[in-house]
């Protein structure tokens, strides 16, 4: 079926990438700034099971413009995408009407930073390190225990993952000269942007960052 053109696919989040989406890096228009890494462990919606849960394994996708997901090739005012005859796999496969042979291939053969990294890349062994120290399952984990207390050891742990997790990104973007994008798809999002769904947010005082839950007059 012909496309409506209705941008909703678009608007609702970029596609992941499959094996078959790297030629789209050889000559254009995919460069790794376009791209957001998904964590394995971090919290995510599932459009096919309508609900918000770990990620089973690490993804690469499409990211947004700003603090939307919307993905970064929708124009909004056109309702089109402008790499349209280029785009990725599951922009080709997806149909409203039938969304059979997207789900097919979700989660297959998908792609991970080490797809799209070179073997001499030094940032190899900061992501390596980030991952042991930072990991994204166990942050999400800390964050489900530590919902809704306002002390607790999971809180104490959680924020010392969040220090570190900023620590070693701002450590990377000095000595790497990272833009925000790249930041990204290097190391994800930021762990403290796992908080707010589960009613904890980051607060810095005194220059010492600690989780505390949001008050409820807040949420």
């Amino acid at each position: 079926m012909e496309c409506k053109r209705c941008g909703t696919c678009c608007q609702e989040g970029g596609p992941a990438l499959h094996v078959e989406d790297l030629e789209l890096f050889d000559h254009g228009p995919l460069q790794l700034a376009h791209l957001i890494t998904i964590r394995r462990g971090e919290p995510v919606f599932d459009p096919v099971q309508g609900t918000t849960g770990p990620a089973r394994q690490e993804l690469i996708k499409i990211a947004g413009e700003g603090e939307s997901w919307s993905c970064r090739f929708f124009e909004i005012a056109k309702r089109c995408c402008t790499i349209h005859g280029r785009h990725p796999l599951e922009c080709r496969l997806l149909s409203c009407s039938d969304t059979t042979a997207v789900e097919a291939v979700i989660e297959r053969q998908t792609l991970t930073r080490n797809d799209l990294i070179a073997p001499t890349d030094p940032l190899r062994a900061v992501i390596a390190d980030h991952e042991q120290r930072c990991p994204a399952h166990h942050a999400t984990e800390l964050a489900g225990r530590a919902r809704g207390r306002k002390s607790s050891e999971a809180l104490t742990q959680l924020a010392a993952i969040v220090r570190q997790d900023l620590a070693i990104r701002t450590a990377a973007v000095m000595a790497h000269h990272l833009q925000l994008a790249l930041e990204l798809f290097y190391f994800g999002r930021p762990i403290l942007a796992y908080l707010p769904p589960f009613g904890l947010k980051a607060i810095e005082k005194h220059g010492r960052i600690t989780v505390q839950p949001i008050p409820e007059r807040q949420l």
